[in-house]
């Protein structure tokens, strides 16, 4: 039994792609969700799980999903974990030493955001062992399209982070070339085509329509906060005497975003 824990906007489609595909699938959220799939008990989400696809929000979640509250660290047929929450790579390695050698650890963070979810079109960045990382593509196949391989457990969160800095360096950036665009009176339609096909290109600007975070501003409890978040964890795992004064800036500039 397949179990994925953290339910929402991510967790939520993820599930749903697991079982479309015929994998024996459940979910666990604190939240009550509809589907009867997904359950608030732990007691009963742990009972069957050989797999926990962990997709919680941070790592005080983490924590109490894994050795906390529900504690599925013990969960009595567990033998695999999957983080694919963004987390600071720091905290992820650290996770070898506390979870039981029986456990398989892997590392699957994903980038694509709500509508790749909804269409099984995740990318995933992998870190693992080999044999495991086979193990698991079935499932990553039924959630993603793009699957990359990037080293060791915890190798994928710090290729997540680093891929996630960009992404909100581009999330800032078009948004203020946007709201400039309005100042001078130039078509936002016509602008993010243009974007589209020129230097400018970017996932954000080009995905504008379908990303459901596109129009938010910046609030604790939604996607550009987790943005801040992600921003924050790429940087905790900066090289040692790394230069942050550009993250620092865009960490600012993500938080002073507004509704448009």
């Amino acid at each position: 039994m397949i179990g994925i824990a953290g339910c929402g906007r991510m967790g939520g489609p993820m599930l749903a792609a697991l079982r479309g595909a015929g994998f024996e699938a459940q979910g666990f959220d604190i939240v009550p969700k509809s589907g009867g799939w997904i359950t608030t008990d732990p007691a009963m989400f742990a009972i069957g799980i050989d797999t926990l696809i962990s997709v919680v929000r941070d790592e005080d979640q983490t924590e109490s999903v894994l050795f906390g509250k529900q504690n599925f660290v013990t969960a009595p047929n567990l033998r695999r974990i999957i983080i694919s929450s963004t987390l600071s790579p720091r905290y992820v390695r650290k996770l070898i030493n506390r979870v039981p050698e029986h456990i398989v650890l892997i590392d699957a963070p994903m980038s694509g955001a709500q509508v790749a979810a909804e269409t099984a079109s995740l990318s995933f960045m992998l870190g693992g062992e080999e044999a495991d990382l086979n193990a698991a593509q079935p499932l990553f196949k039924a959630m993603g399209k793009h699957f990359h391989r990037v080293g060791p457990f915890g190798a994928g969160m710090q290729a997540k982070v680093l891929n996630n800095l960009l992404a909100a360096t581009n999330t800032a950036m078009t948004r203020l070339v946007l709201d400039w665009a309005d100042q001078t009176g130039i078509d936002e339609d016509g602008l993010l085509e243009l974007i589209n096909t020129s230097s400018g290109q970017n996932w954000f600007a080009s995905g504008y329509r379908n990303i459901e975070f596109a129009r938010d501003g910046h609030s604790s409890g939604n996607s550009i906060g987790i943005l801040v978040k992600d921003i924050d964890a790429a940087m905790d795992a900066a090289p040692s005497g790394a230069d942050k004064a550009l993250p620092e800036a865009i960490k600012a500039a993500v938080k002073r975003l507004r509704p448009r």
